[in-house]
């Protein structure tokens, strides 16, 4: 068994009982993205110096009984749209490619204060834009569970690194799924919390209504435990909620007895695989012989979702990408005539291809004559999806279907059709535009791979949500599957 298989608690009575050192729990994950990153491609850069010394500094605390934080000694990976001081911020673009952070994202600040170790920073699509990790200005991650598949994105760096072993957990970002969508395809656990909970503050922006910091872990307890470091309210956030965080750990009782579960129909309907749908029913089933209650539904403006979503989005990119100009940071152009040359050149070599397609409809979008016709009509249609929700949630505790309509698909099967790679998100957008919480857990499994369970919550409702998800984890045994990796010795 893998020691990152062991879970938090676990490791932590192995540390407090001197039978493992920080030290070797970080040198157990250098060793491990050595003998998986030559296939995974999981990580953009590794920080094997700063992560050795902070081990060694956690040593010795441990060997004086000093005080140990929540996630103490634990090997992390972090997203790279999210800035950690003296460290490369790139958003997986060529346009950042020599950004180096000035200071600490407050998601990187409480890691810090929980005493995790950040060992390096995961792959993504460009500026969080796509579904697959073949947006990566860099190179695309690659799937533990078959390499030939995609791990989904936007934070499929994150996800495969926790998927093939390499850190015990990661933090990824979801705008539209883009935390459960990887998860469900790597076969992990990932939460995207409630809109505000989690603090953006130097979170590189994609679209600020909608960007969402999350956990991506191997099993729900894990899940909670970080969600209980990084929660809170953060002064340096207009958009961060005032509220009380409740015991996320000690919510996990495991009793889900009367929980009342609403189906959607829209969620096991056309286009959804009939075998990831086989898989959703028989968890529904799980939870009935454990007392659990549930009916279907319906969320009627659903299938608008994908419209509203990437009109809203790409409107709030757009706006977002305007400061990446050549001029206060990232790359420019050094060949310009002029200025207006310099900002054309440097946004056309800077951005890639999915980047530029949502900056030019963000833009068409606003323009004149247009912004009541396409961006108040998805502003006004997000109203109604979240009122589909709030009105379900006045008689059901939560909401269950799959994550994804199918388990993940081959590179570069749909990278060249934009459209049908956005319509995978279409179970997972709506909870965006809601601001609501979700989390994905692994169900089951198709040729192969991975199925995702989706399991919603109300506003602030992400207890429930874990209980629910933990009560079904410990009931089954999907989450102790593993992919199986060749090992094969490496430098990143």
């Amino acid at each position: 068994m893998s020691l990152f298989d062991l879970r938090l608690q676990d490791l932590h009575s192995k540390l407090v009982n001197k039978e493992l050192s920080v030290s070797e729990l970080v040198e157990y994950s250098y060793k491990r993205i050595a003998e998986a990153e030559p296939q995974v491609k999981a990580f953009l850069n590794l920080y094997e110096d700063s992560a050795r010394s902070q081990a060694d500094a956690l040593d010795k605390q441990l060997a004086g009984n000093g005080e140990r934080g929540l996630l103490f000694g634990l090997p992390a990976g972090l997203k790279d749209n999210m800035t950690a001081e003296g460290t490369l911020t790139t958003c997986a673009s060529q346009f950042l490619a020599n950004y180096q952070s000035i200071y600490d994202a407050t998601a990187v600040t409480k890691l810090k204060s929980a005493q995790a170790v950040i060992v390096g920073k995961t792959n993504m699509d460009e500026f969080a834009m796509g579904g697959s990790n073949e947006n990566s200005g860099f190179h695309p991650t690659y799937n533990p569970w078959n390499t030939e598949y995609v791990p989904g994105g936007s934070s499929g760096g994150s996800a495969a690194s926790v998927a093939a072993g390499e850190v015990y957990f990661a933090l990824g970002s979801d705008t539209g799924g883009s935390i459960r969508q990887p998860a469900a395809y790597c076969g992990i656990v990932g939460l995207k919390p409630t809109y505000g909970l989690v603090s953006r503050y130097g979170l590189v922006a994609f679209a600020s209504s909608l960007d969402q910091i999350g956990p991506l872990t191997k099993n729900v307890e894990d899940a909670a435990y970080v969600l209980q470091a990084i929660a809170g309210h953060d002064p340096l956030d207009s958009t961060s909620l005032s509220a009380d965080i409740p015991d996320y750990v000690g919510s996990l009782t495991g009793d889900v007895k009367g929980l009342r579960i609403a189906v959607p129909k829209e969620y096991l309907g056309a286009g959804v695989d009939p075998a990831v749908k086989e898989a959703v029913l028989a968890a529904l089933k799980v939870y009935e012989s454990l007392g659990a209650v549930w009916e279907e539904v319906s969320l009627p403006h659903t299938e608008y979702a994908v419209a509203t979503y990437y009109l809203l989005a790409s409107c709030e990119a757009s706006s977002n990408l305007a400061r990446y100009d050549g001029v206060r940071y990232g790359v420019r152009a050094d060949d310009a005539d002029n200025l207006l040359d310099m900002y054309r050149k440097s946004r056309s070599r800077g951005f890639g291809a999915e980047v530029k397609r949502r900056i030019m409809l963000g833009t068409y979008a606003l323009s004149s004559g247009y912004y009541d016709a396409f961006y108040l009509k998805a502003q006004k249609v997000r109203t109604l999806i979240r009122q589909d929700f709030e009105k379900v949630f006045e008689q059901y505790d939560v909401i269950i279907g799959p994550t994804t309509p199918t388990t993940a698909f081959r590179i570069g099967a749909q990278v060249d059709d934009p459209l049908t790679m956005y319509l995978n998100d279409i179970l997972t957008i709506p909870v965006n535009l809601a601001g609501i919480p979700a989390i994905s857990l692994p169900c089951g499994s198709v040729d192969g791979m991975p199925v995702g369970l989706q399991i919603i919550g109300k506003a602030l409702g992400e207890a429930t949500v874990l209980r629910a998800a933990h009560a079904f984890e410990q009931n089954t045994l999907f989450h102790r599957e593993r992919p199986q990796l060749k090992a094969k010795e490496a430098s990143v």
